[in-house]
């Protein structure tokens, strides 16, 4: 401040002077008296410029104890990994090959954002986001009787949901760089019916080399494309009728993951992971060592300049103990393994890998699972009943979104799925006949979708949805979906 007030002095004086000579009477002009103003006037301009050498001198040394105070502010170790990227994409996009990034592999879609230009990611220590949905829905059929025949009931997230207004699922989601080996990731599913669940709560390493990621907690798993995903990232308002069959909505594990990103031009990545095997189609069975494991393996690349792929093949292996579903009024168990194969594509395409204005993505999943065990047939009840059972079933869905002008998105889903064949040994005996397991009678459900949606911002969606569907024989359901979803706070880049 001092100096400052120098300064201001200074330049008041140097205003002044014209003025003041002005109100003096007029001298006759001679060449000393010119020399006498030239030497004050140069005086003054070296004065001038000390004073403002001095103040810059000044508020750099300001500037640098500022910066100093703010690598102070930060975690441990982030000022020195200060170019590591943010949690959600640390571990394998950092050390993908350039054509991976060039692909869009690390590119953050719609409603997917990150922290204010310059501003450190943990600058807020841990990062806090919000999503925020919601739903009014119109549905022919009374959802409370829904059922996908010839499945097993998973008493997961299976069906379109309650009809009119629905709240719909809030996630609360905090995230930090732990320090320069570990981050972790804490997410809340909050429900429209004031429950709240742990949807993901995981640690990760940030410093292992050679490609190598591992992860440890609950997580959402790896296989197939759209399961590592959450919800308000998806593409329709809910998930195709294989994942509600085969995973019941979306398959969780607790337990332990590991990544293997390979040094090559193109993507891929090799995944394997141990849980405790209770999301379905397994359940709790109080034991130890791990109890469910998968595996899989994805491969991307460029397609020239405009167009990038990833194709990945899954594989989950689990087991049930007294599985129970309900059909009929009677309780059922099944105890036995079960083994599922996924495989997954998508296609994207950006007129000169520009998606701002213009872009167009296709994607399909295939499932395919076989179940062999003993099922329990009315269960609770004193005519219960125990059979060899075997299942062979399959199913999948294709969808296409096309963005046709900024903001503005419209996409097309088709589900199908085979309740395949099915050997129950009491029925084989004639024992029981279909007519007392309805559930379990051949069928293949099918629903056709078409969506609407627009973006005002990457913050904001809002979404038109039609669909009809043939979940049980001889009924059809057609259902209007309107949803909007709103981001709050920062949020991670997605996946490709």
């Amino acid at each position: 401040m001092k100096h400052t007030s120098m300064l201001a002095a200074a330049l008041s004086a140097a205003l002044a002077a014209p003025y003041a000579h002005a109100a003096t009477p007029k001298k006759p002009h001679t060449a000393s008296a010119q020399a006498d103003t030239e030497t004050q006037l140069a005086a003054l301009r070296a004065e001038i410029g000390a004073i403002k050498q001095a103040y810059e001198s000044r508020l750099q040394a300001l500037e640098s104890r500022l910066q100093q105070a703010e690598a102070a502010a930060q975690p441990r170790g982030e000022a020195q990994l200060a170019a590591a990227t943010t949690p959600a994409t640390a571990g394998s996009a950092a050390s993908a090959p350039a054509s991976v990034a060039a692909a869009g592999y690390d590119a953050a879609p719609a409603l997917a954002t990150a922290s204010p230009a310059g501003t450190p990611a943990n600058l807020y220590n841990p990062n806090i986001s919000m999503i925020l949905g919601g739903s009014w829905q119109n549905l022919r059929q009374d959802p409370q009787q829904y059922l996908l025949q010839g499945f097993m009931p998973s008493g997961g997230e299976v069906g379109p949901g309650k009809r009119s207004f629905n709240l719909g699922e809030s996630e609360l989601t905090l995230a930090a760089n732990i320090d320069p080996h570990f981050a972790g990731q804490l997410t809340f599913a909050l429900s429209g019916e004031n429950e709240a669940s742990v949807e993901e709560a995981f640690v990760r390493t940030r410093a292992l080399e050679n490609g190598l990621n591992l992860k440890a907690g609950r997580m959402l798993s790896g296989i197939g494309y759209l399961n590592g995903q959450h919800a308000h990232t998806w593409d329709f308002v809910d998930a195709p009728l294989a994942y509600q069959a085969f995973l019941g909505g979306q398959y969780k594990t607790d337990g332990i993951q590991g990544t293997w990103l390979a040094p090559l031009d193109q993507y891929l990545e090799l995944g394997f992971e141990a849980g405790n095997g209770a999301a379905f189609p397994g359940n709790e069975r109080n034991r130890n060592g791990a109890g469910a494991y998968a595996a899989f393996a994805h491969l991307g690349d460029d397609l020239g300049s405009s167009a990038s792929y990833r194709a990945g093949l899954s594989y989950l292996r689990t087991a049930a103990q007294q599985r129970q579903f309900s059909d009929a009024g009677l309780e059922h168990a099944f105890s036995g393994r079960s083994r599922l194969w996924v495989a997954d594509a998508i296609y994207k395409w950006a007129p000169g890998g520009n998606a701002v204005s213009t872009n167009f993505k296709l994607q399909g999943e295939y499932f395919r699972r076989t179940e062999d065990g003993v099922l329990d047939y009315a269960s609770s009840s004193a005519d219960s009943a125990s059979g060899a059972y075997r299942s062979v079933q399959s199913g999948w869905y294709l969808q296409s979104v096309y963005q046709f002008m900024p903001n503005w998105r419209a996409g097309l889903r088709y589900d199908r799925l085979d309740s395949g064949n099915v050997r129950y040994g009491l029925i084989e005996s004639g024992a029981l006949g279909w007519n007392n397991l309805p559930v379990l009678e051949a069928y293949r459900p099918r629903r056709s979708s078409i969506m609407l949606d627009y973006s005002p911002s990457e913050f904001s969606r809002l979404r038109l949805q039609l669909a009809r569907e043939q979940s049980r024989a001889g009924v059809s359901d057609n259902q209007i979906f309107l949803q909007y979803i709103m981001s709050l706070g920062t949020h991670a880049a997605h996946a490709f």
